[in-house]
């Protein structure tokens, strides 16, 4: 359904592309794609779950990267020329590929129990088993800074990043309105569960600007997550919004000295899912159900710091890594989870408005 999505010309170009360049994989069964953002990211989950996985089932597992909106792969299934088997996706993106039949549906009951028993539904994170997915990780947009700018006083609130006065610097911020209008709102005192009710308003959504006003001229806009750190680290600013997993790889693995501010952070859930018609589909279902035991969700967090989606699996997370973790409790208490019910509605005209107030 929903072939609106795909010209026939695109289809015919994909078709032939599979022909030409795919045909040898056909329905073999001895390996799958996974699909993923990449960067950190791309190579935790590659040493988390793919590498043990081949070494399990001696299924191969090859790579590639997209920028994870649905188009690549709603062509795919619209041309019956799917290439791609498994795709990371974001909460949202895998309702909605699930409504458009793009991803196959998954069985819960059928996906590996805790180790006390304990039913997957049971375990997983509220949201995190969406119809055609299944969760992977927690991951959060942050702020970070480094911390030789400040050497009295640190930062440790969300108002802070937004406090010129009492710390100067440039900031570093997405060139998205999604973020950043929580981001003001929660700085300006608005508790984070009534965020999204204000933001249906004119009124809040007005407050949220008048905020983001307040540091517009001291801000560098960002729109790919490898920048903050480089921003960081050649102290074009003081002060960033980032994903939080950026600035700890910078951190552990760089031995940069930026500190995370968890306070207000907005986290997000991304999930597993199958690509509808793939030829693999056997295989992409072990590698589901691989990726699902608790104990590998936790070797997710081993290798970049976004938060296993399992209880079970929270628990097995050592305690010097949980405590960088978005799903560490302290790290929680002040936390939003991302509405994307909210975006699908409102996204349109606020990222028209944002895209306007950038440039004026």
């Amino acid at each position: 359904m929903h072939k609106q999505y795909i010209t026939t010309a695109v289809a015919a170009g994909l078709v032939s592309l599979t022909m030409t360049g795919l045909a040898d994989r056909a329905a073999a069964e001895d390996s799958i794609t996974v699909v993923s953002g990449g960067g950190a990211y791309g190579a935790a989950i590659e040493r988390a779950l793919q590498e043990p996985f081949t070494a399990e089932t001696g299924i191969a597992v090859d790579t590639d990267d997209y920028d994870y909106s649905l188009g690549p792969i709603r062509a795919q299934v619209m041309a019956d020329a799917v290439h791609w088997d498994v795709a990371v996706v974001e909460e949202h993106a895998a309702i909605r590929g699930c409504d458009e039949g793009l991803f196959v549906d998954i069985d819960h009951d059928e996906l590996p129990a805790a180790p006390d028993g304990t039913p997957a539904r049971e375990d997983f994170t509220e949201g995190a088993l969406p119809d055609c997915g299944v969760g992977l990780v927690m991951w959060s947009q942050i702020y970070g800074y480094d911390r030789r700018r400040y050497t009295d006083e640190q930062p440790t609130t969300l108002a802070d990043f937004f406090d010129l006065e009492r710390f100067p610097g440039t900031r570093g911020l997405l060139n998205k309105a999604r973020g950043n209008l929580e981001f003001a709102l929660m700085a300006d005192g608005v508790a984070p569960e009534d965020v999204y009710d204000l933001l249906e308003t004119p009124e809040g959504v007005s407050r949220a600007f008048d905020v983001l006003d307040g540091i517009k001229a001291d801000t560098i806009f960002w729109e790919a997550g490898a920048q903050p750190p480089l921003l960081l680290a050649d102290g074009e600013v003081a002060m960033t919004t980032a994903w939080n997993g950026r600035i700890q790889v910078a951190i552990d693995e760089e031995d940069q000295p930026f500190e995370i501010v968890w306070d207000g952070q907005l986290y997000n859930l991304d999930s597993l899912v199958i690509l509808e018609g793939t030829p693999n589909l056997d295989a992409a279902m072990q590698f589901i159900h691989f990726s699902a035991r608790s104990e590998n969700l936790a070797q997710m967090a081993e290798h970049i710091a976004y938060g296993p989606v399992r209880a079970s699996a929270q628990a097995m997370v050592p305690d010097e890594i949980a405590v960088k973790l978005p799903t560490h409790p302290a790290n929680l208490e002040t936390a939003l989870a991302a509405d994307d019910d909210f975006w699908a509605g409102y996204g349109d005209e606020l990222e028209e408005r944002f895209s306007t107030w950038m440039l004026r």
